[in-house]
């Protein structure tokens, strides 16, 4: 009797995954690496773009069109694309789309386009990733099932973070050693070589949707994953946690007017841009190792508004060291995209995936662009600082309206996560029965 459970609210104990688990699947080991490629192929290619676009042009606003146009593509057509991971099998999406975008960013190294030519070779490119994307958020389930596809997920976000820490920095060094064009061609390399690992070691599975492969009713299908997102409460509440980034995500749009107020240095502007980011992984890593699932999903609200509260700091003016260590605070409290992703698959019909997790990624970046848009304007009137804390005051006021919807709906989530005997069955036994819910962001 020594180990036996007593009392009337005994629950049965949450597995919580290791990382070592999951990288223990073959699948995901792909998956990942294939990703990795493609975030340092991405930071690489921004970095090459820009050079070369400046050193051709000689003008700062040509060369911003250039790098606005990494986030235009997936907000134009991310929604209608993404259809296309749900009408084909998802690893063949995947493999496609990046045999296509390893050809395009070879054509720009290897050939001299005219400007125009040029933006619509690096639309082309970006817009291929909106497949792509929804295609690898959408598989990711198949190939980690419970607690094992939030440490995947977790694995995945701290990987990007990473990329987005180092990437620029290795980056300009790498282009500063072999050139701009050649740049270019190592992107193009790492495409080629993440098709390559998909090929070998993700195993084909089946379309979702035959029956809508003839028609390609893209649109309609654009439609459906809309209805299927915005009609269900749970699932609706989930995606505006996701794009609640649209506030928080301020403070990088701002990083360089920011880093004015200081003195302006270029190691400033490193300093405030990769606080955030830092903040992230480190959250992310403290969120998945040690929370249990069920209390993810009730700490959801709470770490939503933590996410923005740090930054109506800035309003105080504070020193440097304070204003990093508030953004970091900021990227801590986003680890509640993880619950919120989780929480997404697991409602979300297999066969609508691709439109859902498409759908949600284009209201992300939709978001993120808009909100930096307007900030940027803003701040001209009103300095970055007064800025960024309006943007942490009206964050924390919508996550306190999220939280308090969530709070309602919370309840049959968690339930749902408790009724079998061992809780990271939840997601493979009720995705054909519930009618949909689903993640913050595909992650990006």
């Amino acid at each position: 009797m020594a180990g036996r459970q007593t009392g009337r609210h005994r629950r049965p104990a949450e597995e919580q995954a290791t990382y070592r688990e999951v990288f223990a699947v073959g699948e995901f080991r792909a998956l990942w690496l294939a990703q990795a490629l493609s975030f340092v192929g991405d930071q690489l290619a921004q970095v090459a773009l820009a050079v070369l676009v400046y050193h051709r042009t000689d003008s700062a606003l040509l060369t911003a069109v250039t790098y606005a146009l990494t986030y235009l593509p997936p907000i134009v057509g991310g929604p209608v694309l993404s259809g296309l991971a749900d009408l084909f099998p998802r690893r063949t999406v995947m493999i496609v789309c990046d045999v296509l975008r390893a050809c395009l960013m070879a054509l720009m190294a290897l050939v001299e386009t005219p400007f125009a030519g040029l933006c619509l070779l690096v639309f082309a490119t970006v817009l291929l990733g909106a497949p792509f994307t929804a295609a690898r958020a959408a598989v990711l389930p198949d190939v980690l099932e419970g607690d094992r596809y939030v440490a995947g997920s977790a694995i995945n976000n701290m990987t990007h973070q990473a990329t987005q820490m180092l990437g620029s920095l290795a980056g300009g060094a790498i282009v500063l050693a072999v050139g701009s064009r050649e740049a270019l061609a190592i992107d193009a390399l790492t495409f080629g070589l993440s098709a390559v690992i998909l090929v070998g070691g993700l195993r084909p599975r089946a379309a979702p949707k035959e029956r809508e492969r003839e028609s390609l009713g893209l649109l309609r299908g654009t439609r459906d994953g809309a209805r299927l997102v915005f009609g269900d409460p749970v699932l609706r509440s989930l995606v505006l946690f996701a794009w609640l980034c649209a506030f928080y995500i301020v403070p990088e749009g701002l990083a360089a007017p920011y880093a004015a107020t200081f003195g302006g240095s270029a190691v400033t502007v490193g300093l405030l841009m990769s606080a955030m980011p830092t903040g992230m992984v480190l959250g992310a890593f403290l969120f998945s190792r040690f929370v249990r699932p069920t209390n993810r999903l009730r700490l959801m609200g709470w770490m939503s508004m933590a996410a923005c509260l740090p930054l109506v700091g800035a309003g105080v003016h504070p020193p440097l060291w304070g204003v990093v260590a508030l953004w970091a605070l900021s990227g801590m409290g986003s680890a509640y995209q993880l619950a919120a992703n989780a929480a997404f698959v697991a409602a979300v019909p297999p066969s609508g995936r691709g439109q859902a997790f498409g759908l949600a990624q284009s209201g992300i970046l939709a978001g993120q662009g808009l909100g930096i848009l307007a900030a940027g304007a803003v701040t001209q009137v009103l300095g970055p600082q007064t800025v960024v804390a309006l943007a942490g005051v009206l964050g924390l006021s919508v996550a306190a309206m999220l939280s308090l919807s969530w709070n309602q709906i919370r309840g049959g989530v968690i339930s749902g996560m408790s009724e079998p005997a061992d809780s990271v069955e939840v997601a493979a036994s009720h995705d054909e029965d519930l009618p949909g819910i689903r993640r913050s962001a595909p992650a990006p």
